[in-house]
């Protein structure tokens, strides 16, 4: 794996220790994008290496929030919660499934237990369904893009945008994507047709318009194609 990563000391932001985490490099080769942003490269999935882990604490996070200030209170109750629980995963430069798989749920764990934007969660879920999109565990998936879906849905109600890179109608776009994905062609269109139905994102959002009416047509028609099945 040392041709897509390299490992690097970090002070972890729980309990100050320097741990050995794994970068991705960033010379990787893109084969394609799924409709919900996942992204396949050739011979690596840099999805696997996300979530940072420190090997002292059980601490898990990803390199943005790893990295970033914690403020004091989050910081006590991850302290409180690591006093009374022994977490510890072995630490491994190339890592597999199951390893991918328990980083991001203690990751997702740590993020609910600082109350973490559900933005933020959200992303979590869908890059933990798209490891499990590797594995092809359809129910898998299934499960975590529903949690992404539903806590992206909070998301535009109760918080504000941008999140990270993300805007507000970028994530109404990508809850029409993931029902896509899960095969709910009803409600993908339900959420896709909000972009569509702003003429204002044309010059606003110009490539967030064009995924939303790409989708939408392609959704149009394999309805169409459906229709002309049930007529035969």
């Amino acid at each position: 794996m040392a041709e897509f990563t390299f490992v690097v000391q970090k002070p972890c932001p729980i309990c100050g220790e320097s741990t050995r985490v794994v970068k991705t490099k960033s010379r990787l080769v893109v084969e394609k994008t799924d409709e919900d942003f996942c992204t396949h490269y050739k011979g690596f999935n840099p999805y696997f290496y996300k979530i940072w882990f420190c090997e002292h604490c059980g601490f898990a996070a990803d390199e943005k929030h790893f990295l970033g200030n914690i403020s004091p209170k989050p910081k006590r109750l991850v302290k409180d919660y690591l006093a009374e629980k022994k977490l510890h995963m072995e630490f491994t430069e190339e890592r597999g499934v199951p390893e991918a798989i328990a980083s991001y749920e203690l990751a997702i764990h740590y993020a609910e237990i600082m109350g973490e934007s559900m933005g933020h969660r959200a992303g979590l879920n869908l890059n933990l369904a798209w490891v499990y999109r590797e594995t092809g565990e359809k129910d898998k998936e299934n499960e975590y893009l529903q949690k992404a879906a539903d806590l992206y849905d909070q998301s535009i109600m109760k918080e504000r945008y941008p999140i990270g890179n993300l805007t507000d109608n970028m994530a109404i776009y990508l809850v029409g994507a993931i029902y896509y994905r899960m095969g709910d062609l009803e409600k993908s269109t339900q959420y896709l047709s909000r972009i569509m139905g702003e003429q204002a994102l044309r010059t606003q959002e110009p490539k967030t318009f064009d995924r939303a009416r790409d989708l939408w047509q392609t959704i149009r028609e394999m309805k169409g194609e459906a229709d002309k099945d049930e007529k035969k």
